[in-house]
């Protein structure tokens, strides 16, 4: 004899639910990854337009560059750049001592790498391919310019 009055979910459709559920997210996740990715590479690339326009403004003030630290504490850029950088996966590098000239890399794991200098343009690599900056503060690894 079953009870007239049932009321709830029969375990059958609570599973076609979390099957519906399961595809769903398994078509999003991807979409979701790659936006993360494209988002955190756009920010690299903004981070060293920022970093390109601190030390243009440092060069004016003071006739030469500056390291991150120093701009940090010009109050060029957020007191977040004056140690040990890194943001959104990437490890921001600067070349070694940039009185004459500036040199700063950008690098992360598995994404596009960027690099910027006192030329202004911001290069990248593909991915995988790290980007550096050499003594003369010449930027190796990339050879594409972002825009072009």
């Amino acid at each position: 004899m079953t009870p007239k009055n049932q009321k709830g979910f029969s375990l059958v459709e609570l599973l076609v639910v979390v099957i519906i559920i399961g595809i769903i997210a398994a078509i999003a996740i991807p979409s979701l990854l790659s936006s993360r990715k494209a988002a955190n590479e756009a920010s690299a690339a903004a981070n060293l337009r920022t970093v390109h326009s601190a030390e243009v403004t440092q060069y004016a003030t003071t006739n030469a560059y500056g390291t991150l630290a120093q701009l940090a504490t010009a109050k060029l850029l957020d007191s977040s750049w004056a140690t040990g950088v890194i943001k959104n996966t990437y490890t921001y590098t600067e070349a070694a001592s940039p009185t004459t000239f500036y040199c700063v890399a950008a690098n992360a794991s598995g994404i596009k790498n960027y690099a910027v200098n006192a030329e202004g343009a911001i290069k990248y690599a593909a991915s995988g391919t790290a980007t550096a900056c050499d003594a003369a503060g010449a930027i190796t690894g990339a050879t594409n310019v972002l825009g072009n």
